[in-house]
């Protein structure tokens, strides 16, 4: 064979050998085009309603994703360059604009390097005093600049500040600051004769050697220009004098001995039924949490942030005063919540963003007309507690074009945020982001409150419209972690073992809540106000929202109380009725009308006089319900019982026969 033929036969060989592998290769990929193709069909099958689910909210979650991400890279980004604490982070927004306007405060105005050479001076002077990392101050004051300065200068050395609720009393007061093992308490001049009060009745001898050495600083008291103090406190130290000739000079080797894992902060629980409880605020925890909010928010350094908020609870101490020190914005501090002033300060600072909490949305929509409603710059209100019930009214009125309406807790790890105006919800998990953030419904006792299992003694979640018990499965990751209580045994209250796995824990959040086939999530009940009547689960926050449209708004509270002879508990509702404008005709039809026969209270108390709310506008349960409706813990207000179409005079004679058995219920 010659050459041409040898060539001729190897390049046929060639081709034909080409044209064999690509035609397996056809194949193979052809098969693999067979089983995608198969694949897709069967998902779409099995899967179509997820799928459409998951492509009905993927802008939302896109958006979210985007927001979590950028504030968590940010926070690492700092974490590398060795800003780990609110002391450093802070430190960066002083060089960044010292004169720029940090807080303003009923006339006064504070720039950002006023808030640092006061909290250095702070931090400084205690240092002097003997106060080293780890010891434990307690911070008893009114809402104001100084506030913030004096808990942000303690950390920068290491001290933990004990936020103790400015309203606190007597046996409370003394409670809170006992369990926070202080070694000093600082408070403001308005706190004075509350503190004498516990000073002269408490036999504890931990706290009579508190406040019988020179542990008591007394801020913004009358006169500068003299160590001594004119009040019945033993050895208590003016502050205002002591800071006069201190450094304002950073203590530089403190703060970069801080860390992100630094107790920073005690901040109590809000005690509507039982002793405020002390939380651990890690330094990490409360920056997570504060950037969080920032940037799924939407807030820049831009805005003007009104905080009419306590400073001593989470909402306001540290989402509100963090846009200053973490974010650089401007912050507007209120002493003390007002209704009627709520929108005039908002336009007379110019705020862009405000912040509410509890029963503060309804409180200003109760209140009357004023030109200030729609006349201000707030274009985003944040918060937690606004109620579906008068979410349009509200947002129709005041002219908002967003609600950033969030659910957590400060000692929690199970928390979210609603930035979509979905009225109602109070956040939703990511289709696409559910592996990565465990936050779960769990099937729940509606009487024991436990956990329910199923036959691997394993929790239940719950489905799509089923309540369920709120959890937050706890991992080592910052964001996930658990703190817990000063209190130890408090803490393991809280935990709950072996959920979905055998030794994994996660965080009993105490709420229920409920989410739709969107993955948002509403707010049902805390497992511990929910009762059986007439064998139905009676939610009291739902029995209270009803309510306080039908009268106007104003303050109640619905509790089931224990009746003898009779199985599960009677509802029971307290109305605030000051003005005696109180219709109970109107009431009476507009209960039957709203409300199904099994959550129609029952029994009816007319408060007449203010009762005491909690920092977070709550009326404290436990003062009520133990009274239930016995006439003889009652006696100051009236009390009626719910005929069916009316409500009658609680009589001693209709008492007793309701107690004996012999009225029907």
């Amino acid at each position: 064979m010659n050459k041409d033929n040898q060539h001729s036969v190897s390049f046929v060989s060639f081709i034909a050998v080409t044209a064999v592998a690509v035609l397996l290769i056809s194949l193979k990929y052809c098969i693999l085009y067979v089983v995608t193709i198969l694949s897709a069909v069967w998902l779409i099958i099995n899967y179509w309603n997820f799928l459409v689910r998951v492509w009905q909210t993927l802008p939302r979650d896109a958006i979210l994703i985007k927001d979590y991400s950028t504030y968590f890279i940010k926070i690492r980004i700092w974490n590398l360059l060795g800003c780990d604490t609110y002391a450093k982070i802070f430190k960066r927004n002083v060089e960044k604009h010292p004169n720029k306007i940090a807080f303003k405060h009923e006339g006064s105005t504070w720039r950002y390097i006023e808030v640092e050479e006061f909290s250095n001076q702070i931090a400084n002077y205690f240092k002097e005093q003997g106060f080293k990392r780890g010891d434990i101050v307690a911070l008893y004051m009114e809402s104001c600049p100084e506030y913030v300065c004096i808990w942000l200068g303690l950390s920068k050395i290491g001290v933990i500040v004990a936020l103790i609720n400015n309203n606190l009393r007597a046996d409370t007061l003394a409670h809170s600051i006992k369990v926070s093992n202080c070694s000093a308490v600082i408070i403001g001049k308005e706190q004075i004769n509350a503190l004498v009060e516990v000073i002269n009745t408490t036999t504890d001898d931990k706290l009579n050697d508190l406040f019988t050495k020179s542990n008591v600083y007394i801020k913004n008291y009358i006169d500068d220009t003299t160590s001594s103090i004119n009040t019945p406190i033993s050895k208590a130290i003016n502050l205002d004098y002591e800071l006069k000739e201190i450094s304002k000079s950073a203590p530089v080797k403190d703060i970069s001995e801080g860390s992100s894992k630094d107790q920073m902060l005690y901040i109590y629980t809000s005690g509507t039924t039982g002793m405020p409880k002390a939380a651990i605020m890690t330094q990490s925890r409360a920056i997570y949490m504060a950037m969080g909010a920032k940037h799924i928010a939407g807030i820049t350094e831009h805005d003007v942030v009104y905080t009419p908020l306590p400073l001593y609870h989470t909402a306001g101490g540290i989402l509100g005063v963090s846009n200053v020190l973490l974010g650089g914005s401007t912050c507007v501090i209120r002493s003390k919540f007002s209704a009627s002033n709520y929108w005039t300060d908002c336009r007379k600072y110019e705020c862009t963003v405000a912040q509410y909490i509890g029963e503060m949305c309804r409180y200003c929509l109760a209140s009357p007309p004023s030109d200030a409603d729609n006349t201000h710059q707030v274009r985003l209100i944040l918060g937690n507690g606004l109620r579906p019930q008068i979410w349009n009214d509200f947002i129709t009125r005041f002219n908002i074009k967003k609600v950033a309406e969030f659910y957590g807790a400060t000692e929690g790890n199970a928390n979210m945020v609603n930035t979509t105006n979905k009225v109602g919800a109070v956040g939703f998990i990511p289709f696409i982001g559910e592996p990565f953030y465990p936050v779960w419904l769990i099937r729940v006792d509606p009487d024991t409150n436990e956990p329910i299992r199923g036959e691997n003694n394993l929790c239940i979640k719950c489905q799509v419209g089923e309540p369920g018990l709120l959890v937050g499965t706890i991992r080592k990751t910052t964001e996930n972690s658990f703190s817990g209580y000063v209190e130890k045994s408090a803490s393991e209250k809280k935990i709950i073992k072996d959920v979905f796995c055998k030794g994994d824990k996660v965080f009993n959040s105490g709420d229920v809540l409920v989410r739709d086939e969107l993955n948002f999530f509403y707010f049902k009940d805390r497992t511990g106000d929910t009762f059986r009547w007439k064998g139905e689960n009676v939610s009291t926050s739902e029995v209270e929202a009803a309510i306080s449209n039908i009268v106007k708004l104003k303050d109640c509270l619905v509790y089931g109380v224990e009746v003898p002879n009779t199985e599960g508990k009677a509802g029971m509702v307290a109305i605030v009725d000051e003005t005696s404008d109180l219709d109970l005709d109107k009431l009476s039809a507009g209960i039957n009308k709203s409300l199904p026969a099994y959550a129609r209270p029952l029994f009816l108390r007319v408060v007449k006089t203010p009762v005491s709310l909690t920092g977070t506008f709550k009326m404290k349960k436990n003062d009520v319900q133990n009274d239930g409706f016995d006439l003889t813990k009652v006696a100051d207000d009236p009390l009626y019982f719910n005929e069916g179409r009316k409500f009658v005079p609680l009589t001693q004679e209709l008492h007793d026969s309701i107690v004996n058995g012999e009225k029907r219920l």
